[in-house]
C-alpha cells in the first residue's frame, strides 16, 4: 500500500538529473515522490550508448515502482539550442531552416531525422518547435530560433514539424505561449515585459498556438513573460488569465501545459519557487518543470501536498491534470 497521502502528485513533476548517470538523488524522488517525467541537457550526454542507458534505468526504475512509462524530454531545436553533440545529426536553426530554398523539406528533413534519433534512444517528447513570431533585425531574443516574423508563416511550418514529430512517435511542445518573440529581456536572467496590445496578440502571436492546437499538439510551454495586453501584473506561467482563459477556453486547448523551467532568473528573482508553483497549478498549468536542484523540487512537492491537505488545491483540480497527463501518456508512451 502506498502511504503517499496523495500518490499521483508526483506525476506533476518533470525533473532535471544532475549528471549522465542515474544518481540517487533522482533514484529517491522516483521512489519517494513517484516523480515520473525528466528533462535532459548536455550534462546528462556522453554518448548514444550512454543515453540509451540512462533513458532505460529511468524506465526500469519507474516501472519497478509501479509507476507508467515517463515522459523523458529534452530541448533538440537546432542551432544554439542543440543538447545532443555528433554523431547525432547536427541542424542549422530554425530561422535558418525556414529561410532556407525549401524550408517545408529542410523542416520535414529535421522533425523526421530528429525524431528517429531521440525514438532509438529512448526520448519520447521534445520541448519543440518554438512558436514565437521574432521581427528580423532587431536582435531580440528569439530571433534565431523563431521560424519567422509573419506569423502565417510560422503557423504552417510549426505544424509541419509537430505533425512530422508526432507522426513518428514524438510528443511535440510548443513555445512561448503567448508568445515570447516581442521580448528583449531573457526570461533566463530577467522578468521581460511585452507591450502588445490583445488585438496585436490574436493578429500575430496566437495564431501559430492555435494552428498548432489544431494539429493536436501534445503540449504547450508557457512563458514566464508579462503581457499587458493579458494581464499586467502576472507572469503568464503563473496567470489563470493566460492558462486558463485563454489558453484554455478561448483557444479550446485540452492537452498539456508545462511551465517553462521555474528555477529561470523571471520567476526565481521575484519569490520562491515553489509558490510560484502553486499560482502556476492555479493557473492551469498541469507539469512544473525544474531543471536543476532536487532540494526545489522536494520543498515544491511538499508545498503542493499542503496545498492538498488545506484546501488551495480542489481534489478535481489536481485529478483533472492528472487525466491530462494520462492521456498524453495513452498517446505517446
Amino acid at each position: 500500500m502506498n502511504s503517499l497521502p496523495y500518490p499521483d502528485l508526483g506525476r506533476l513533476f518533470m525533473i532535471g538529473l544532475p549528471g549522465p548517470r542515474l544518481d540517487d538523488s533522482t533514484i529517491r524522488l522516483i521512489r519517494e515522490n513517484r516523480i515520473s517525467s525528466f528533462i535532459l541537457f548536455k550534462r546528462n550526454v556522453e554518448d548514444p550508448t550512454q543515453l540509451s542507458e540512462l533513458c532505460t534505468a529511468l524506465t526500469t526504475t519507474c516501472s519497478e515502482k509501479g509507476l507508467p512509462k515517463p515522459f523523458i524530454s529534452i530541448d533538440q531545436e537546432g542551432g544554439t539550442v542543440t543538447r545532443l553533440p555528433p554523431p547525432f545529426t547536427q541542424f542549422e536553426d530554425a530561422r535558418s531552416l525556414a529561410n532556407s530554398d525549401d524550408p517545408e523539406d529542410a523542416l520535414h528533413r529535421y522533425a523526421a531525422t530528429c525524431a528517429d534519433e531521440l525514438l532509438e534512444i529512448g526520448i519520447n517528447m521534445n520541448l519543440a518547435p518554438v512558436l514565437d513570431v521574432c521581427p528580423s533585425g532587431r536582435n531580440l531574443i528569439m530571433e534565431r530560433r523563431s521560424l519567422g516574423q509573419d506569423p502565417n508563416k510560422v503557423a504552417a511550418l510549426g505544424r509541419l514539424v509537430i505533425e512530422t514529430f508526432q507522426e513518428k512517435g514524438v510528443a511535440a511542445c510548443g513555445k512561448h505561449f503567448p508568445g515570447l518573440g516581442a521580448a528583449s529581456l531573457d526570461p533566463h536572467f530577467e522578468l521581460p515585459i511585452v507591450d502588445h496590445s490583445l488585438q496585436t496578440l490574436e493578429s500575430m502571436d496566437l495564431i501559430p498556438f492555435q494552428a498548432a492546437i489544431n494539429a493536436g499538439i501534445a503540449a504547450i510551454m508557457t512563458s514566464h513573460t508579462i503581457y499587458k495586453g493579458l494581464d499586467p501584473d502576472t507572469p503568464a506561467t503563473m496567470s489563470k488569465k493566460i492558462l486558463t482563459g485563454l489558453l484554455r477556453e478561448r483557444l479550446g486547448f485540452k492537452d498539456l501545459i508545462i511551465t517553462d523551467d521555474l528555477e529561470m532568473g523571471a520567476i526565481e528573482k521575484n519569490g520562491f519557487l515553489e509558490e510560484a508553483a502553486l499560482t502556476s497549478f492555479q493557473a492551469g498549468a498541469d507539469i512544473l518543470l525544474i531543471c536543476h536542484d532536487h532540494t526545489k523540487v522536494l520543498l515544491t512537492y511538499k508545498r503542493l501536498e499542503t496545498a492538498l491537505a488545506n484546501g488551495e488545491i480542489l481534489p478535481d483540480r489536481l485529478q483533472a491534470s492528472l487525466e491530462r497527463i494520462e492521456r498524453a501518456g495513452k498517446r505517446f508512451l
